[in-house]
């Protein structure tokens, strides 16, 4: 026996003569629904192939000295631009007068239309000596220890007057902008405490009269990546008839978001719970809309990864050759029951 006929002993695909193959209808159905099912499993393992998948990793936190970018983005419909002020306290009790923060104040008319705008360089920093982290404890209650028999200046009455006119003619406000704290557990809140208590009762006639509502559109503690979701986005909280302290407990996750392009963005993603307050009737504490946030000290990896070309490769044989056996052997079933069917014809007609 020869080299070459050893060779072809190995052959595992053994080639029949073209007058011993016989081609049916039932086989060229059975072959096209074949070929329609394997271009389908083949686009389909293909676009599981180019796409991106993601993998998440954790660990300990190492990050100091930075800071934490709050992004917001809020509505207020029943409080007018005047009376709000953005305030912000860390867990030590330590304020920060110069951060770098640019904040907005859209005036909006009844229908929500803008109708002005305002900066705030600033935050609002005033009367936090006795400020913890997360208490309730009213501004106003330190400015009662204040003169409480004070004649207003001509700028202040002029200032009560235009409030008031803006709450007859249902002005509401829109606060966006982005607050850099320090990377330190703390609170965040926007209220009427800027304002002094004898202008705030010459305004609003007490704090039940002080309506929070508010459309919480976007808040955020960083850049957002694919797939984020904040689930403070869109938040809607009105209130009729009624008033009172809204808080929010938010847990910060530090997330890192590495690219396929090996690129990395920092930014932190956050769970919440809400709590909410009714004002009672003797309570001397003024509503507003609180976020108190705790850092975890875990951080998330997000990776984009690209599935293997060999593990391409394996899933396309899988599914191309279990879907060339299947067809085969519906092929031969579908053979020997149209034989089964047609014989006994041709055994009556031969017997004719």
């Amino acid at each position: 026996m020869g080299v070459k006929q050893v060779i072809k002993n190995l052959d595992a695909f053994p080639r029949a003569e073209d007058h011993l193959l016989q081609k049916t209808q039932s086989g060229a159905l059975v072959s096209v629904i074949g070929i329609i099912i394997m271009s389908t499993l083949f686009i389909h393992e293909l676009s599981f192939y180019l796409t991106i998948h993601t993998v998440h990793q954790m660990s300990v936190d190492l990050t100091r000295g930075e800071t934490l970018p709050i992004h917001i983005n809020m509505t207020f419909p029943s409080l007018p631009c005047n009376v709000l002020s953005v305030d912000a306290i860390d867990m030590s009790g330590k304020h920060e007068v110069d951060l770098d923060t640019n904040i907005w104040k859209l005036r909006l008319n009844s229908y929500g239309h803008i109708i002005g705008t305002e900066y705030i360089s600033d935050l609002v920093e005033k009367e936090h000596a006795a400020h913890k982290h997360g208490d309730g404890k009213d501004h106003h209650e330190d400015s009662e220890q204040k003169i409480h028999l004070q004649t207003f200046d001509e700028s202040t009455e002029n200032m009560i007057k235009k409030v008031k006119q803006a709450l007859t003619d249902g002005e509401g406000c829109r606060v966006y902008g982005v607050l850099n704290v320090q990377r330190v557990a703390g609170n965040f809140h926007i209220s009427v405490h800027g304002l002094n208590i004898h202008v705030a009762q010459m305004i609003f006639g007490g704090s039940n009269n002080v309506n929070v509502s508010h459309v919480i559109h976007d808040l955020s503690f960083g850049p957002k990546y694919p797939g984020l979701h904040n689930p403070l986005d869109e938040t809607t909280r009105i209130l009729h008839d009624t008033s009172g302290t809204f808080k929010y407990y938010i847990k910060v996750v530090p997330t890192e978001y590495r690219y396929i392009s090996k690129e990395v963005l920092p930014t932190n993603q956050f769970s919440v719970t809400e709590y909410y307050s009714p004002l009672k009737e003797f309570d001397r504490i003024w509503p507003a809309v609180y976020f108190l946030y705790d850092l975890s000290p875990i951080t998330v990896t997000i990776k984009e990864e690209r599935r293997s070309f060999l593990h391409f490769i394996t899933r396309l044989c899988a599914v191309l050759g279990g879907t060339f056996a299947l067809t085969g052997m519906l092929d031969r079933w579908m053979y020997r029951f149209v034989e089964a069917l047609t014989k006994p014809n041709k055994s009556r007609s031969g017997l004719r």
